[in-house]
């Protein structure tokens, strides 16, 4: 019997409001000592009153036209009652019958380019509890985080694989991240998963009881522990004894499996009822049309346009767009490079395809046509070079800086400028890494950091080829071997030139004079 998985996933997404969900305390409290952001609401004194985050709710609201789903005109919370510890009234303030957000989509790509849709059930908003404390043999209780503002994500059962799974959670995060409703930081609790799995044979659209693993904090356990799952339930299938009873399970990763922790509750374990204390919500078409207005391009449009408009490839297109910082910052770069395009072409007199202009060797007129040609030619080029230096260059320094791009000293200009040099072979690679490293140290200009470091690139064309000479005479074995078609022995030989010319010489014009020598 051919089986295949069912998979469900409820995610928390905790919000980055200034306050929490029902009270004025501090939402940040990481790093504070315990329960010192805590009052009489959010720790369920007798006699005080919940008062819903006004930041929270739009904060969900725009969340759910992101995903394009219905903002039903009538909201309301609920009391979901169960007994913890860390849930100082007995109850959570939630969301049951008449959620802020129902159905949506988010579409996901595959690292093969394939696309896959998640169809969600609904978003809602209700409050965290606090957070279990256990050392040195006691347990303790911090209240810090009770009352948090948290968006509960709720997909439909219509994940495929352990692999679409972890890809969608990744797709959440990103968006949750563009709309700036949350860190999404999974590694700090700001976002969690809930994975439900079931299995049946294709073909059979019942879903069967499912086991949900509870309160997995990274992309890569989700993985882990819903494979795991496939093979342990399809291996019950295989004896005839498949799951029969819906239970929660958790997670161990220095083992890779999942254990048993207790029956599954049912949505009346929890004895729902309506909030007594907070009015309904009423969301009329105006805010919602204010709200969808003011929504920033998502992550998966963004990558679509940086294919089309910068000719990137798709793995640099998801690269940069990972994250938003960094897709602003090229963004930025490239308007700063578009600027040198259109003062260069003005210097050239190009924008007037009536006079003459130097193409090459020679003079020849220019139409408007091939002036935008031109002009976009090099567009797609800078376009292409900026996003290799940002994901190479630039990410290798930060991650040895302990640096993200939001910490970035140089200006998008200055990046810009540097870039220039490059494209316009005024420094070559080498030269432009140590710019780009003492960029990143000062902050500095770095036409004026080339200056000062003597880094300009030797073009002379006489000057190159006497050191090409030179090379040729010392290294006979290499020169051989080009000759007899090791294609390696050219760029030893490439090398030797810059070794002689202290960096300094243009990389490719070297190569050519080098073909040129040896043919």
């Amino acid at each position: 019997m051919e089986l295949e998985p069912v998979i469900g996933l409820e995610i928390h997404v905790q919000l980055k409001t200034k306050s929490k969900m029902f009270c004025r305390c501090s939402n940040d409290a990481e790093g504070v000592a315990p329960n010192t952001h805590i009052c009489e609401v959010c720790t369920g004194q007798p006699g005080t009153l919940p008062v819903p985050n006004e930041e929270a709710v739009e904060m969900i609201l725009r969340a759910g036209l992101a995903l394009g789903s219905e903002l039903p005109d009538f909201t309301k919370f609920d009391r979901k009652h169960y007994f913890y510890p860390d849930l100082p009234k007995g109850y959570q303030i939630s969301q049951y019958e008449e959620p802020f957000c129902v159905g949506g989509t988010v579409e996901v790509e595959r690292e093969d380019g394939s696309q896959f849709i998640v169809e969600m059930e609904r978003l809602h908003l209700e409050e965290d509890a606090g957070k279990l404390v256990h050392e040195h043999g006691r347990s303790g209780v911090d209240l810090n985080r009770a009352g948090t503002p948290l968006i509960e994500c709720v997909t439909k059962p219509v994940v495929k694989s352990a692999a679409d799974a972890r890809l969608f959670l990744q797709e959440l995060r990103r968006t949750m991240r563009y709309l700036g409703v949350s860190d999404a930081d999974m590694e700090k609790g700001h976002l969690r998963c809930d994975a439900n799995i079931s299995m049946r044979p294709v073909g059979d659209n019942k879903l069967y009881p499912k086991t949900e693993i509870k309160n997995v904090n990274s992309f890569k356990f989700v993985e882990q522990a819903l494979e795991f799952e496939i093979v342990r339930q399809t291996g019950l299938w295989e004896k005839g004894t498949p799951v029969d009873v819906e239970t929660t399970r958790g997670f161990d990763p220095s083992t890779g499996k999942t254990i048993e922790q207790r029956t599954k509750e049912g949505a009346a374990d929890y004895r729902y009822f309506p909030e007594p204390d907070i009015p309904p919500f009423v969301i009329d078409a105006t805010r919602r049309s204010a709200l969808a207005r003011h929504l920033p391009e998502l992550p998966a449009r963004k990558r679509a346009r940086f294919v089309d408009q910068f000719g990137l490839s798709r793995e640099s297109a998801f690269t940069i767009v990972d994250d938003k910082s960094t897709s602003d910052f090229y963004e930025n770069v490239l308007s700063e490079a578009e600027e040198w395009l259109r003062s260069k072409a003005k210097e050239t007199k190009q924008e007037h395809p009536e006079d003459p202009v130097m193409i090459g060797e020679g003079t020849k007129k220019i139409t408007k046509e091939e002036l935008v040609s031109d002009l976009n030619k090099k567009r797609e080029e800078i376009a292409k070079l900026t996003a290799n230096w940002i994901t190479t260059e630039v990410f290798a320094l930060l991650k040895k800086r302990g640096e993200s791009v939001k910490d970035i000293k140089a200006s998008a200009e200055n990046f810009a400028e540097l870039l220039v040099m490059l494209y316009e072979r005024e420094i070559n690679s080498s030269a432009g890494q140590k710019v780009l490293e003492e960029m990143l140290e000062t902050g500095q200009d770095p036409s004026q950091i080339v200056e000062e470091k003597g880094l300009t690139q030797v073009s002379d064309e006489g000057a190159i080829q006497a050191i090409v000479d030179q090379v040729i005479a010392e290294h006979e074995g290499p020169v051989n071997d080009y000759k007899a078609g090791t294609e390696q022995a050219l760029q030893f030989l490439v090398g030797q030139v810059m070794k002689h010319s202290k960096g300094a010489a243009d990389p490719q014009l070297a190569s050519e004079l080098l073909k040129k020598s040896l043919s």
